[in-house]
């Protein structure tokens, strides 16, 4: 194999690899949430669970923290689909849960902040 036909092989060997991406950049709307969630791995969780992770994470399932009995309820891991639906109107999702939030009603927002929370791994 020539040389320009090993460096292209190299290079898409290269690029098929998985990269670890950093978060992505917290949106301005996510500094409500900031109030009570971490979003960094392993800080504890006083307020609201913490974040970091949540991605595919059955809901009520993080360890160190105790959940409503509305949020144990729930069984579909957060998707982007289930994230959305949840900071568009968490009551609705999750009757009875303790958040103290009544919900992002601008779509574009809260797909940009399940994106944001679906990026912290």
């Amino acid at each position: 194999m020539g040389f320009r036909k090993s460096l292209a092989a190299g290079i898409a060997a290269t690029l098929s690899i998985p990269a670890f991406a950093a978060p992505l950049p917290r949106p301005p709307a996510f500094a409500m949430c900031a109030a009570c969630h971490k979003t960094q791995p392993g800080a504890s969780s006083p307020m609201g669970p913490n974040l970091w992770g949540v991605g595919g994470r059955k809901p009520a399932s993080l360890t160190g923290y105790t959940f409503s009995p509305a949020l144990q309820k729930l069984q579909q891991p957060w998707t982007r689909a289930t994230l959305i639906a949840f900071i568009t109107d968490p009551r609705k999702i999750a009757p009875g849960n303790r958040m103290a939030y009544a919900g992002q009603k601008d779509p574009a927002v809260a797909a940009a902040l399940a994106d944001y929370m679906l990026s912290l791994k």
